[in-house]
């Protein structure tokens, strides 16, 4: 079989479709969190606030977005990519963030957990499925029909990034919330380099879902002195993925809804 592999759609990509699928998410959750009454800086002080908070976004998100993926048509080419990146060094930038995750695991009050608590923090894995198919998938599938791949990297992280601006909307000082939308554009060059390297977008939904779970665990209870180490660890883990970025994008063909024939080697 070629690699040139036939991508089918329902609908074609086209820019305007990502576009519209990401600001669609980010209204649907917004609205949902909105609805519970339930403040973000108060997610984590009970089981039932983090599930009316955020966790109930998450669900309603991830079902409209299976719909919605399955209606376009688009699982494929948001989930996989047709060639992964020749350069595989630049893994250490998530292997780096997995570090960091554990460290966040280890310093973690578990006794500060209740049943409610924890069954509500898993439900919050979901985030890796809804985020990352909302920008690193359908967006991404959008922005690959025009653009090249430096600003397909570059506007998933943005945009991801900006997605938290919707924080401060929800109950966060704006000084917290720039810096986590700094933190999550590295992050999402992270994903995006997971993505790359593996040619699959389930790696980093895994780790992003991971990672969210650590940092909400981490901060529940009494902080360890060690507490901030993860942080600093995912400091260096962005900065290994700015700097390797640049070879995960290079000579990469990933660009959808043009034509393609399947043909027999």
């Amino acid at each position: 079989m070629s690699d040139h592999a036939t991508q089918r759609y329902r609908v074609r990509p086209r820019v305007w479709i990502g576009l519209v699928v990401y600001f669609a998410y980010v209204a649907v959750v917004f609205t949902v969190q909105q609805l519970s009454g339930i403040p973000y800086t108060e997610f984590g002080e009970s089981g039932i606030n983090l599930f009316l908070g955020a966790g109930l976004s998450l669900i309603v998100g991830a079902v409209l977005l299976a719909v919605t993926t399955t209606l376009l048509g688009w699982w494929r080419p948001a989930l996989f990519d047709r060639h992964r990146s020749a350069h595989t060094w630049p893994i250490i930038a998530p292997i780096i963030m997995v570090v960091a995750l554990v460290l966040n695991l280890s310093f973690t009050d578990w006794g500060a957990y209740d049943a409610a608590f924890f069954a509500a923090s898993i439900v919050l894995l979901l985030v890796g499925f809804t985020e990352e198919l909302t920008t690193r998938g359908l967006l991404l599938v959008g922005l690959r029909s025009r653009l090249p791949e430096v600003w397909v990297w570059f506007l998933t992280s943005a945009l991801f990034g900006l997605m938290h601006l919707a924080n401060a909307l929800t109950g966060q000082a704006i000084g917290p919330t720039l810096q986590q939308v700094a933190l999550a554009f590295g992050a999402g060059t992270i994903f995006y380099i997971l993505r790359r390297v593996t040619g699959s977008l389930i790696w980093a939904m895994i780790l992003h879902g991971l990672w969210d779970f650590s940092t909400f665990s981490v901060a529940r209870g009494t902080p360890g002195p060690l507490t901030a180490l993860g942080g600093v660890v995912e400091i260096l883990a962005i900065v290994v993925a700015l700097i390797g970025v640049a070879f995960v994008i290079r000579g990469a063909d990933e660009r959808t809804g043009v034509a393609e024939t399947t043909r027999v080697s």
